[in-house]
């Protein structure tokens, strides 16, 4: 089991990681000469993939970051991606100003998680579908995700 020194650095790492692919998401985006080109096989392209991960990183992940915090074992109902996307995507929205709020969000929400006491990392919560997490797995799983969505747009502009 790792001692508390250990844990503080790990948490460290993570925030800084998290804020590192957040960089590298949007120089990645912003280098596409075409954000509207097709990338994957189910046709999404660099603009919903930067508006998914901008709207996931505030729906999601900072939302539950935030709620373990401000209450006590709350649930989080399933997040469904597609449908939020088909609702709320705008084509017109400039890809600029998509991956601004991006970084913005991410950056305020690294520095909120730098600023708490180390116990609140340990809260837990409760996902309707997969059960108990503490704190930290959310952050955990919000930096996955946008190096998952990095690994896509680097897969989908190999052969541009």
């Amino acid at each position: 089991m790792p001692d508390q020194n250990e844990l503080y650095e790990y948490r460290d790492k993570l925030l800084a990681q998290t804020l590192a692919a957040a960089q590298e998401f949007e120089r990645l985006c912003r280098d596409v000469p075409d954000p509207f080109r097709s990338l994957t096989g189910d046709g999404w392209n660099v603009h919903q993939i930067a508006t998914h991960v901008r709207d996931v990183d505030k729906q999601v992940y900072g939302m539950r970051l935030r709620r373990a915090v401000a209450e006590e074992h709350p649930v989080f109902q399933n997040f469904d991606g597609d449908a939020w996307q088909q609702a709320h995507y705008n084509a017109a929205e400039p890809l600029g100003k998509i991956l601004d709020e991006f970084q913005d969000s991410i950056r305020d929400l690294v520095g909120w998680l730098t600023s708490l006491p180390p116990a609140a990392w340990s809260r837990l919560t409760r996902h309707e579908v997969y059960g108990e997490f503490a704190m930290q797995a959310w952050a955990e799983r919000g930096l996955a995700h946008i190096e998952e969505h990095i690994r896509a747009i680097e897969k989908g502009t190999e052969s541009s």
